[in-house]
């Protein structure tokens, strides 16, 4: 059974969140609230996220200072921040809600179409970088109980054919989704996001193909998956 991803909505009014649930349901993943910097942070301290709906303007700790909490933390510093505001300043907001670690910056009111395709793209990244940990995990205990050197026997030959297929699938949707991005002229963030997925993809493919029959002695070294 697919786990579904986590998307954190962060705003001071019920009214917006509310709306935001609405427009984001139809993604069928699941969708926490925050009403404050200070609750959102207190959020991720627990839970993964694909990505944080963050608005701008709200009481004590507004947007700005919540994204950089959230940029600072090593757990939450890669996670995708899509800034919401009511108000228009101008360039000048703009730059510095980018340079506070947005991948994107949306004005209010904004496009639900377009809200919902964008969160869909750091979602579908999201799951397919949870897919590749589970195939390092399931690689990394292979390696264990097979110490080093090519692995041998039905049972483990079953295995690794196995986790190539299961690699393969995933390879094949990323493929699918990076020339997805490149057709849509996506923003750089989420290029740039499938861009490392698919590395992290080669390494760990290089490591399976380490321990098929034949491949000489060493084993292989996983790639990190974070």
């Amino acid at each position: 059974m697919v786990q579904k991803a986590k998307i954190l909505l962060v705003d001071d009014r019920p009214e917006n969140l509310l709306a935001l649930e609405a427009i984001l349901s139809a993604l069928d993943q699941t969708l926490v609230r925050a009403s404050s910097g200070e609750e959102a942070l207190k959020a991720l301290l627990t839970d993964d996220f694909a990505v944080i709906l963050l608005d701008v303007q709200m009481p004590g700790m507004d947007g700005f200072e919540t994204a950089a909490h959230i940029k600072r933390r090593e757990r939450t510093r890669d996670i995708p921040i899509i800034f919401l505001t009511a108000i228009n300043h101008g360039p000048h907001h703009t730059f510095r809600g980018y340079a506070a670690g947005a991948v994107d910056y949306i004005s209010k009111p904004f496009d639900p179409w377009v809200l919902r395709a964008k969160v869909s793209v750091f979602v579908e990244l999201y799951m397919k970088n949870c897919q590749l940990r589970e195939q390092a995990a399931l690689l990394r205990l292979q390696l264990e109980g097979g110490g080093k050197g090519a692995v041998g026997g039905k049972e483990s030959a079953g295995l690794l054919a196995e986790l190539s297929a299961r690699l393969a699938a995933v390879e094949e949707q990323a493929e699918a989704l990076s020339k997805q991005l490149d057709d849509d002229s996506a923003d750089a963030a989420a290029v740039a996001t499938a861009a490392h997925l698919e590395r992290k993809l080669t390494g760990l493919r290089r490591a399976l193909d380490a321990l098929e029959p034949g491949a000489g002695p060493g084993g292989a070294s996983l790639p990190a998956t974070n």
